[in-house]
């Protein structure tokens, strides 16, 4: 008779989890680093029983970290696995109900960014015998439909577990899709309170060690041929560089790559630091908000070379980037969806071993001295702009600017050193100004540019990396969204320094919004005002450094660039998590990027500043082009 382990469902699922990992060329890893969880009527009893039961009998097989929001959790596991390129995760246990549809948001951006996460939610009662339960969503035509359903469209795998039998199926199938480079994202399985605590014999196989490899697909060489042709007919080739590049580990094969042929590389938010911002051939950020020398250059490609980019609207500058009419794409990526976009000739394969082929293929192929010189002029000039804008003096008594924020951190932080936002008018700073030294130094959730992303993600930065101090940029609007995970920093002894912008409102929509004719309506914090009935009154005395210090953190403020500098350098001596409150003038802007992206402005207005933005927008939109000149 076969060897059984009598265990609840849950007991089963966390043993299984503690007993997986990862492999990639050669090297294994744990897969699963913990569990975040917060408990509630759906999961105490079950997953949170099993934990108890595991940091008891297994000290450390899968440490459980007590998170304070449930989509804040998905956020620092999301960001753990960036960190670790995908190759370890995290899973994050909710209660049925609002804490299980908390997490959907977080799956959203994990899904969107291609990152794994493993979500638990509890759900309802399989055998029904008290519905409708508390928190239960009861439809008239259907009774099996649950707020986790909700999860269905933002999940790369979806599965519920009825019954005990159905646990090993849908566990190897969430492993399948998390290891997987081309379809991994958020997994989500659902676990009805009861079946939780039901026990079961499992066979001892299940609890195995499972060691999953982690695939490399080669180019198939007709197509990396191909490709090479088109780009030995190049007078002037880009390489746009996307988080492709960084999950592979491919920033060696890249540097080697672009050195041999002289070709230019522009970064997008996710490719940011696959070279170092001094490189010969680093152009820096690409698209609405990249530099201007990257622009300029993608303006005359002849030839974009796209390796893990999936060409967000924001690195195409909503499809007016590439203006060459003869333009052609050559697509590196593990993914088809990705591989096909423009029309592009679809190289489906891994980054590193893409670029060693074409690398190879390309021998003795290199740009003109002409074109060299020209993309680095360009860029000289654009790193000049970064030094003046590092370097602006503060606006008024009290205050400073975003640029020079940013320069002070990037100045004083060491190259190691990690850059962590998401949302707000900081990430197209931070895209355009950063000056990232490392290839893990920068990290800009802008998939899904989720606003409360930065603490939580700073946070799970600093857990994949405990040897480096995280930076989180943060601006009010999205403090204010979700600053919760402060408390976690405080209860795990995990040191990361936030930087708190204050500048009273919404200061990235703010300016789109004066940009489309809408002048600035809606996005400061303002008392309403008695006489106008509008918000356009006095600035709310919120005291944000106050509501930091709550949270048990030391707090500096600086009103100064000397003070502001003074208090980078306490952080960094610091051993515990600390934060930094600034404020600065939401209405000087970075540099221009001489670029563009669309957001529709209404057609009609009595307003002139819509009608003088409509009238703009119609100019911009005939620049537009769809890509669709076959390459091949």
């Amino acid at each position: 008779m076969a060897e059984t382990v009598h265990l609840t469902v849950a007991q089963a699922t966390i043993k299984f989890l503690s007993r997986q990992y990862s492999e990639s060329d050669g090297v294994e890893r744990k897969f699963f680093e913990g569990c975040f969880g917060i408990f509630g009527h759906g999961n105490v009893a079950g997953l949170g029983q099993a934990l108890l039961q595991a940091e008891i009998e297994e000290p450390g097989t899968l440490p459980y970290v007590l998170g304070r929001n449930e989509q804040a959790m998905v956020h620092s596991a999301v960001a753990f696995a960036r960190m670790r390129n995908r190759l370890q995760a995290y899973a994050v246990s909710s209660s049925v109900g609002p804490g299980a549809t908390n997490m959907v948001t977080g799956a959203a951006l994990a899904t969107i960014n291609r990152l794994p996460v493993l979500l638990l939610p509890a759900d309802t009662f399989a055998d029904r015998s008290a519905s409708p339960l508390l928190q239960e969503l009861e439809l008239p035509t259907a009774g099996d439909v649950t707020v986790n359903d909700a999860f269905r469209p933002v999940s790369k795998y979806f599965d519920r577990v009825w019954r005990p039998e159905q646990l090993p199926a849908a566990l190897l199938s969430a492993m399948r899709v998390l290891t997987d480079p081309v379809e991994t994202g958020a997994v989500t399985v659902c676990f009805p309170q009861d079946v939780q605590a039901q026990a079961y014999d499992w066979p001892v196989e299940l609890f195995a060690k499972r060691v999953w490899h982690v695939s490399r697909p080669l180019p198939e060489s007709a197509i990396i041929g191909r490709a090479a042709e088109i780009i030995r007919g190049a007078g002037k080739p880009l390489v746009v560089a996307g988080g492709g590049v960084h999950y592979s580990g491919a920033t060696e094969a890249l540097a080697s790559f672009v050195e041999a042929t002289g070709i230019p590389v522009g970064q997008t938010q996710a490719g940011k630091g696959t070279l170092a911002y001094d490189h010969p051939q680093c152009l820096g950020a690409i698209g609405s908000t990249g530099t201007t020398a990257s622009n300029a250059i993608a303006h005359e490609a002849d030839v974009v070379i796209g390796i893990g980019t999936r060409y967000e609207d924001f690195t195409t500058a909503s499809r007016t980037a590439f203006a060459n009419p003869d333009v052609k794409f050559v697509n590196v990526n593990v993914a088809p969806i990705d591989a096909v976009k423009h029309a592009g000739l679809a190289v489906q394969a891994d980054a590193r071993e893409a670029l060693g082929a074409l690398t190879g293929l390309l021998d003795g192929y290199a740009v003109d001295d002409s074109y060299r010189a020209r993309y680095t002029e360009l860029d000289a000039e654009w790193d000049a702009t970064v030094t003046d804008a590092y370097a602006q003096e503060e606006p008024a008594p009290g205050l400073l600017t975003q640029n020079s924020v940013i320069g002070l951190v990037n100045e004083l932080s060491d190259p190691r050193d990690v850059v962590v936002c998401a949302a707000g008018s900081m990430p197209g700073d931070l895209h355009k100004l950063w000056r990232t030294r490392d290839p893990k130094g920068y990290h800009v959730e802008y998939g899904y540019s989720c606003m409360g992303y930065e603490v939580a993600g700073g946070l799970g930065v600093r857990m994949a990396c405990p040897d480096r101090d995280v930076f989180v940029m943060v601006g009010d609007g999205s403090y204010l969204m979700m600053a919760t995970e402060l408390a976690t920093a405080v209860q795990e002894g995990i040191k990361i320094i936030t930087v708190l912008v204050q500048n009273h409102g919404f200061a990235s929509i703010g300016s789109l919004s004066e940009s489309l004719g809408s002048q600035r309506f809606g996005t400061a914090y303002r008392r309403r005002d008695a006489e106008t009935g509008r918000l356009d009154g006095a600035k709310l005395p919120i005291d944000l450094a106050a509501n930091a210090a709550s949270f048990g953190l030391e707090v500096l403020k600086a009103t100064t660039k000397a003070e502001f500098a003074e208090a980078i350098k306490t952080a960094k001596a610091a051993e515990h998590p600390i934060v930094i409150y600034v404020e600065t003038d939401p209405l000087i802007d970075a540099p221009s990027s001489q670029s563009w992206w669309d957001v529709p402005v209404s057609e009609t207005s009595t307003l002139t500043s819509t009608q003088q933005a409509s009238e703009f927008y119609r100019g911009k939109k005939a620049e537009q082009r769809p890509y669709l000149t076959p390459t091949a």
